[in-house]
């Protein structure tokens, strides 16, 4: 049985020895042929791969630049709110301030240092961007007011607010404290 030296140094060849062998040139350009057959393969092989490895890449760093703009949006939304819960806490100093100087005044007392203090404080809310809500002739919204009773008053339009019972605050956008008021109805 012949050897196929052929089929050892390139598949596509089905000389055997017992046959003509082609002349060197013609070996060379076989083997050239199918070397080169071999590497385009391979590099089409490597391509696919590579672009491959490129799409997951790019989709890893996709994925990373979006968790990165969440993380920041959950952070800001944390130190907010945490903001808004202090300030909340500082209004409510604020009024309890308010409400002894009040009642100071109403007895005759000195209050030019609770009136100090309460300058610093609204110096302070306003630096803050806090603004009060005014909503005594407004009309009811619940967004930013909270009734705690209705009045019965035909010179009115319904939903009117009539009275504030406690002063609410706005902080930018975010409502840090409702206006407790008292609504008409006709």
């Amino acid at each position: 049985m012949p050897i196929n030296i052929t089929k050892i140094i390139c598949p596509k060849i089905e000389w055997s020895i017992m046959s003509d062998l082609p002349d060197k040139e013609k070996i060379n350009e076989i083997i050239e042929q199918g070397v080169k057959e071999n590497f385009e393969s391979m590099e089409n092989s490597y391509r696919e791969k590579i672009d491959d490895l490129n799409d997951k890449w790019q989709r890893a760093l996709a994925d990373y630049q979006n968790l990165e703009r969440r993380t920041q949006v959950e952070i800001s939304q944390r130190v907010s709110s945490k903001t808004n819960d202090l300030l909340l806490n500082f209004i409510n100093i604020y009024e309890d301030f308010l409400r002894a100087e009040n009642s100071l005044s109403k007895e005759n007392i000195d209050t030019n240092g609770i009136q100090a203090v309460i300058k610093n404080m609204e110096n302070l809310l306003a630096e803050n961007n806090i603004t009060p809500i005014n909503a005594v002739g407004e009309i009811f919204d619940p967004q930013i007011h909270e009734a705690v009773s209705i009045v019965e008053d035909n010179t009115l339009d319904d939903g009117t607010i009539t009275q504030e019972v406690s002063k609410g605050y706005i902080s930018g956008k975010a409502i840090l404290k409702p206006s407790k008021v008292i609504v008409s109805k006709k």
